[in-house]
């Protein structure tokens, strides 16, 4: 009898100890999911301004997928599901590529999460369309694009840049085109930063390739540009 009594105890104070700490878990839980949130929205306004399209919409996708977690944990999923609301308005935005329209739905997502911190008693938490880049390591720029506007600007006179069958090259014969010269074996990113930081005048078959005296950021844009039309590339 006095061992079966033991035993209810411990149950009951397992119980206890379980149902006191699920309020703690779930505070915790939401304290992460809101820091993460923070931190999407800020690279967010940074890609929707500079117009890196698919960083804004890869924003999205977290901050939508991060909203989805927290709805499950708020006791009025409808908070987040207001906030979802306000996000396919910025998802709208960045389909139509519409830099103005972006930073107005964005100001209204950005209200409406400051709208639930309030309702929620948390009004002294208050986000706001940041002022400066969340994080030194990361480029908010689309440097593909750029590499490619600049490969176009700076080489197409002499190589094919992209699609040899939409694009003819000025120069006869033609410079290696680049889908060419991303699928040679020798090809890799610093032979092509050593390339364009060399004085090549000794290049091609007069020995004429002239230098296109590129900055270390354009030559890095140039880079991206060719290693992904190289990932790009059948094998």
């Amino acid at each position: 009898m006095r061992l079966r009594t033991l035993f209810l105890v411990a149950i009951l104070v397992t119980l206890s100890a379980s149902s006191a700490g699920a309020p703690a878990d779930v505070s915790a839980a939401l304290s992460d999911l809101m820091t993460r949130l923070q931190l999407q929205h800020a690279k967010l306004w940074f890609a929707g301004r500079l117009r890196n399209w698919y960083l804004a919409s890869y924003e999205i996708q977290q901050i939508d997928a991060n909203l989805d977690a927290a709805g499950r944990l708020l006791t009025d999923p409808s908070r987040a599901n207001r906030a979802k609301g306000q996000l396919q308005a910025v998802r709208q935005s960045l389909q139509s590529k519409d830099v103005p329209t972006f930073m107005r739905s964005y100001a209204d997502l950005t209200n409406e999460c400051n709208g639930c911190h309030r309702s929620s008693g948390y009004a002294w938490i208050a986000i706001q369309i940041p002022l400066t880049l969340p994080v030194p390591n990361q480029l908010f720029v689309d440097q593909v694009s750029e590499g490619r506007a600049l490969a176009r600007a700076s080489c197409a006179t002499c190589h094919v840049v992209s699609d040899a069958a939409k694009q003819a090259s000025a120069l006869q014969p033609p410079a290696p085109a680049f889908p060419e010269i991303v699928n040679r074996p020798s090809f890799s990113a610093d032979a092509i930063r050593q390339l364009l930081t060399s004085n090549h005048r000794r290049l091609g078959p007069d020995q004429t390739m002239p230098n296109p005296r590129l900055s270390e950021y354009q030559i890095e844009a140039i880079v991206a540009y060719l290693e992904t039309l190289r990932a790009d590339q059948p094998r």
